[in-house]
């Protein structure tokens, strides 16, 4: 594990991690909503049996990157764009999982010319897909959040704080708020040891300076995007589980629809955690050369 601090034009930096096989086909993995730049990923001896150098950062005001106030998924695109330049890569492969899969779609749209496949993992749709409905399917806990961000960040942001605060000092109690709320196969995903770990680090990590970075991406997610998925003319590939209640499965099925060529993998009786369990096989799958 390699850990760096990427400036970039606006006076801020980003923190950028580096995992794997450092000669690898370079994938860029975008974390969820919240999460931060330690994974959960797979193990390095997995990385390196994929031939993959693996890059993860925290998006701004996660962890130990600078926030950028009313950023827009759009944005992640430049960021991804500053920190290839820095590290030297012409061409890369973008994952996205959660919250990243946004994002990743983003860098697919605006960046052409350097990425050269995306995957989505449990993705989110863009909040004004036309014949959509958002909301239908969303766990309760989601729906208030994201109602609560259209209403405006005065609506939500000071209870966002005080749970990050919580968060913080006690990085199990987000696993322990979502239990109740998830179907057998993702309780059964979150409670295993080594999972429960990579996802307490994380938290951790997201959480160590402050919420900005939640904030920012419901605010993102709520709001235009800054791009649209039909100009994705890069191979895509989507999976979900089709029992998620956090990202509802019909937001795959929309972009899949929509952007030209994509492909949509849904698993039966898997939901939104399932998607740790494909990663391994989603970085295979970037991270392959196209002809």
């Amino acid at each position: 594990m390699v850990l760096q601090l990427v400036e970039v034009g606006d006076s801020r930096s980003l923190a950028v991690e580096t995992f794997g096989d450092p000669h690898g086909r370079p994938v860029f993995v975008l974390h969820g909503t919240p999460g931060s730049r330690v994974g959960p990923y797979p193990r390095t001896s997995v990385l390196y049996r994929l031939g993959v150098h693996l890059i993860a950062f925290d998006r701004p005001g996660y962890g130990d990157s600078t926030r950028l106030p009313g950023r827009r998924v759009a944005s992640a695109a430049a960021d991804v764009e500053a920190i290839s330049d820095a590290l030297g890569l012409d061409e890369i492969a973008i994952l996205g999982r959660s919250g990243g899969g946004p994002h990743a779609l983003a860098c697919a749209a605006l960046l052409p010319d350097r990425v050269s496949r995306v995957a989505a993992l449990v993705s989110l749709a863009p909040r004004n897909a036309e014949g959509l409905d958002w909301y239908a399917g969303m766990t309760p806990s989601n729906v208030h959040a994201y109602q609560e961000a259209e209403r405006g960040q005065h609506h939500f942001a000071a209870s966002f704080q005080a749970r990050s605060r919580r968060i913080k000092a006690d990085p199990a109690s987000v696993i322990r708020g979502l239990v109740p709320e998830l179907p057998p196969t993702d309780r059964a995903l979150v409670t295993d040891s080594g999972i429960r770990q990579r996802l307490i680090s994380t938290y951790r990590q997201a959480f160590q300076n402050s919420a900005d970075g939640w904030i920012d991406d419901v605010l993102a997610f709520t709001t235009d995007w800054g791009f649209k998925v039909e100009d994705i003319a890069v191979p895509t590939r989507f999976w979900h589980g089709a029992d998620d209640q956090f990202s509802p499965v019909g937001h795959s099925r929309w972009l899949a629809d929509h952007i030209p060529g994509a492909e949509l993998y849904l698993e039966p009786g898997a939901a939104h955690f399932g998607a740790l369990q494909v990663m391994a096989e989603a970085m295979r799958w970037a991270g392959a050369a196209t002809d």
